[in-house]
Order: C-alpha cells, then structure tokens, then sequence
C-alpha cells in the first residue's frame, strides 16, 4: 500500500511524499482511514511505530479541508516537552506550514506560548501541567476543540498525570472525536477510554521483532572533546557501510560535520533549521551511498526510514531513555544485523544508567 490510497488532502500528501515517505507503517494502514471517517480510536502501540503521522496526517486533512473557527480545533497532549515538540514539528512538516500549532510546555518562559495562541492556533500541543496553568489565567480557549488526541497515555498514567487530563477533558465539547494512544493497556487506561471514548475502533501494533536480538550494542567511556576522533577512527575502522550519527543538538550536529569535513569524511546533516529541500537532499544522498553518514537531531531524524543502515552512533546519549531504544532501532532491521554505539562523556553517565535500567540491560564497554 502507499500513501496516494488514503483520501488525504493534496497539501498533507505532496508533504509527506517530499518528505520521502512512500509506504505507510501498519498503525498508519490500520488508523488512518478510521480517523479521516471520524472514529473515535484506541490505538496500543510503542514508540517507533509511525504513531505519530497515524493521527496527524488525517488531522491535518480535517483542519485544510473544514472551515476555520474561532478558536483551535485540535488539542493533542503528549507527557514530555520532548514529545510534545516532536510532535509539533510533524504537524509543521505534514501540513507544509499552512497550519498553525501552539506548542504549550513547562521548562521555559510562557509569554512566546501565549503569543502563538492569540496568533490564531488551529492546533495546541501541549503537556497537561503548563495547559491547565494557561487555563486557570484564562489564556487558553478550549471551546471549539473538535479533535482530542491522549498520546503516550501510560506515560502519563505513570507521571501522575490523569486526574489533570480529566480536568481539561471536562471543559472540552462533548462532541468532539477523541483518539487515545498507549504503548500498554492497564486497567486504569483501559477505564480513562471507557470514560473518554464513544465507540471506538481499538487498533494494537506489535513490533516485528526485538531489537536486542539483531543488535550489537556497546559504549565506550570517552571524554566529550575526544569523540569527533573516536568517530572518525571507528568509522574508518570498522568499514561503515551506512551509519546515523546523532547529536543532542542542531549546533553540535554542524559543529561535528564540519570536523569531519576536515579529516575527509563527508557527511549530511538534518535538523530543524535545515529547510525541507536540504532534508530531502541529505535523504536521497544518504539513500543512494553518495553519502555513507547522516548526522541528525532526535527531532529532525523522526520518520526516517532506510534499509541498509549498518551503525547508529549515539554521538550524544540522549537525556530520555526511550529514544536511545528508538534510534539504534534504525538499524539490524527486515533481519539483517547491525551495531549501535555509544559515545558516555563522565557527565552523560546518569543517561546511560537510565538506559541500562529500561533495556534490562548493561551495554558492554569497549576499549578505546
């Protein structure tokens, strides 16, 4: 199946194609239409499975073909700022920027949030916390919401987060379409959609195959100045068939293409300030082998999908657990092997005891 068989607006579908999407993930086959019909739906899938594009594509096929309203029409709450930026730069990126979004978090200043919803948001993504402050000062107007998304709702389950998601979905429309996602099913989910949910169509993705059994995982202990070496050695090396490094940060994903310039390695490198022409153009490059090394951000680096890659680097150990799991993902996949390493400065050592905590796991060290 491809894309071009959903009936989605033409602005969603040349976005995604540009993109270098071509075939659409099970959970996308499995929600999509439902959602462009207006079911309510209850989805059970992981992280990593093209949930996100699931729901925003046919949300955003709503928003382009339906009359604007006063207010935001789309509320999607997501349990990190982390995800909720993500997300964010999805519904940017599929809606080719014609779709406002209002990206509502804690951790930073609320007058830029504040700005963008009285800018005229079609869609506010947001953490519960920072929503319900917005609420109670009267800065947030929930009352043309048609489309609640609950996304990552065990997270929030887990973070405390549900007697907070019943206090914003009390003052939301009774008539509105609601769809819930969760990696797993407790019972006090499984009640959340009971109460939340009409009739929903229930959608369950199951990965196709463990990730540890097809991976080499390893970490070597080095310090942060020493690492643009270390890649360079390991690359030459180990004989890098096609490798995605990923760095904490759109500075330091530059600052290390750059370094390797220098030393003869060329690389491609994708973030959130590269326009979508660059973004296809690193793609392609990187597909073709013109180019054996994609430096790219967590963000930047979401929905990429290339057979064939041989390493993932975590050139930086990202600062949450579960996008250590979804990026060494990328590789060892359609049952070929592949190598994850990763790069632990002494001050990234809580990252990487975080991982070992959710994997079940200790990566074995290797010698630099």
């Amino acid at each position: 199946m491809s894309f071009d068989q959903f009936d989605l607006h033409p602005t969603v579908l040349k976005a995604v194609l540009d993109a270098g999407y071509t075939t659409p993930t099970p959970i996308q086959v499995a929600a999509i239409d439902h959602i462009i019909d207006g079911r309510d739906v209850l989805g059970c899938a992981q992280t990593g499975t093209g949930k996100t594009a699931a729901f925003a594509l046919p949300i955003l096929d709503y928003l382009l073909r339906e009359k604007p309203a006063h207010g935001p029409r789309c509320l999607v709450l997501a349990p990190t700022r982390e995800l909720a930026t993500q997300i964010s730069e999805s519904f940017e990126t599929y809606g080719a920027r014609k779709i406002k979004t209002a990206v509502l978090i804690g951790g930073v200043g609320q007058g830029r949030q504040v700005d963008a919803l009285r800018a005229g948001a079609d869609v506010i993504i947001a953490a519960p916390g920072r929503l319900l402050d917005l609420m109670e000062q009267r800065l947030v107007d929930l009352r043309d919401i048609d489309i609640l998304v609950l996304d990552e709702a065990d997270r929030m389950l887990d973070m405390g987060f549900i007697q907070p998601l019943r206090r914003i979905v009390k003052v939301l429309p009774e008539k509105r379409q609601t769809l819930l996602f969760s990696a797993t099913m407790p019972k006090e989910i499984r009640e959340l959609a009971e109460d939340f949910l009409y009739d929903p169509v229930s959608i369950a993705v199951t990965p196709v195959a463990s990730t540890a059994a097809a991976i080499t995982e390893e970490v070597y202990h080095v310090h942060q100045k020493d690492k643009p070496e270390l890649l360079h050695n390991l690359f030459v090396s180990q004989q890098m068939g096609r490798a995605i490094v990923f760095t904490r940060t759109k500075h330091g994903a530059d600052r290390l293409s750059r370094r390797l310039e220098k030393v003869g390695v060329r690389s491609s490198v994708i973030h959130g300030n590269k326009s979508q022409g660059a973004r296809v153009r690193a793609l392609e490059a990187f597909r073709d082998g013109s180019i054996r090394m994609l430096i790219a951000t967590d963000v930047a680096a979401r929905g990429i999908d290339v057979d064939g890659v041989s390493h993932v680097i975590n050139y930086d150990l990202p600062n949450e657990p579960e996008s250590y799991v979804h990026r060494i993902g990328r590789t060892g996949r359609a049952g070929a092997t592949g190598t994850a390493i990763a790069f632990c400065d002494v001050s990234e050592r809580p990252y990487l005891k975080q991982i070992e905590k959710l994997t079940c796991s200790s990566l074995k060290v290797a010698q630099v």
